[in-house]
């Protein structure tokens, strides 16, 4: 059983800063989709995909996947430049 942890970012649509930051360890997938024909929804019967654990720091969260032994792995976020421009620059 893998776990992918990684930060939460921030959604297009949210103009705050909560939950920014936090880290999440997310189980994949331990069995295919199937599609039920007689409804046409797509499942399968791992229901640990659904379980998100957050954490306030990637230790924390590495942390746990080795006491409770999950092979894991950690995606970090590029560094992201800062492009300070001051509200002049617009009107060049």
């Amino acid at each position: 059983m893998t776990a992918r942890i990684f930060q939460r970012l921030k959604s297009t649509t949210q103009s705050g800063r909560a939950r920014v930051g936090q880290w999440v360890l997310v189980r994949e997938r331990g069995e295919a989709q199937r599609h039920d024909p007689l409804t046409g929804w797509i499942g399968s019967g791992d229901t640990g995909t659904q379980v998100e654990l957050s954490f306030a720091s990637e230790a924390a969260a590495v942390a746990y996947a080795e006491a409770n032994g999950l092979a894991y792995r950690v995606e970090r976020l590029p560094a992201k430049p800062l492009r300070l421009q001051a509200y002049a620059d617009n009107f060049r």
